[in-house]
């Protein structure tokens, strides 16, 4: 008998009703095939209307660059859009909420919220590693500046708090700069 993993798959039909309603859910790990979708499904739903759009992120992150491809998407489409942090919203997906105005970065009170600087797994020949080192620290100074411009810290406060994973409860992020407010009902959104 072979070992099979009890994998989630979403039924179909539950995207498109989100999508009916100007809903997008981010969860999970970002790569490069949900970034695609993310991005087909914004442009379509810019292309329909100029109505807002609500993005709900529950994710741990993962490949920042894709991470960079939802941030520039949801700045780039005309429609306000309204993000909401439910669950974990971390390392790449903080990079993706971060990508709207702060009275649009809405959580659920019980969410958590991870910062730091970028992670890397590279093996290879010495300088193709010293050369990612450089192209790592360049990448760790962007997301701090995207950051210490989302929150209105200073650079160097956001340098030194994601030296390490810095932990989030909601009510913390809200004092950080990273979230507004919490909501427990649809209705306060």
């Amino acid at each position: 008998m072979e070992n099979e993993k009890n994998e989630y798959k979403p039924d179909p039909s539950l995207n498109d009703r989100l999508l009916k309603t100007r809903t997008v859910l981010i969860s999970g790990e970002i790569n490069k095939d949900k970034a695609d979708e993310f991005a087909r499904q914004m442009l379509v739903l810019d292309s329909e209307s100029h109505d807002p759009i609500y993005v709900y992120i529950n994710s741990p992150g993962g490949d920042v660059d894709s991470g960079f491809a939802i941030y520039d998407m949801i700045r780039f489409v005309s429609s306000p859009v309204t993000v909401v942090g439910m669950g974990l919203v971390a390392s790449a997906a903080a990079l993706i909420f971060l990508s709207v105005p702060l009275e649009r970065r809405i959580g659920f009170p019980n969410s958590t919220y991870l910062i730091h600087q970028p992670l890397s797994q590279l093996k290879g020949v010495a300088i193709d590693v010293a050369i990612y080192a450089e192209k790592l620290e360049g990448l760790r100074h962007k997301l701090d500046q995207v950051i210490a411009d989302a929150t209105g810290k200073d650079v160097k406060e956001v340098e030194k708090d994601t030296e390490r994973d810095c932990w989030m409860s909601a009510e913390e992020a809200i004092r950080y700069g990273i979230l507004s407010r919490t909501v427990k009902t649809k209705e306060e959104i």
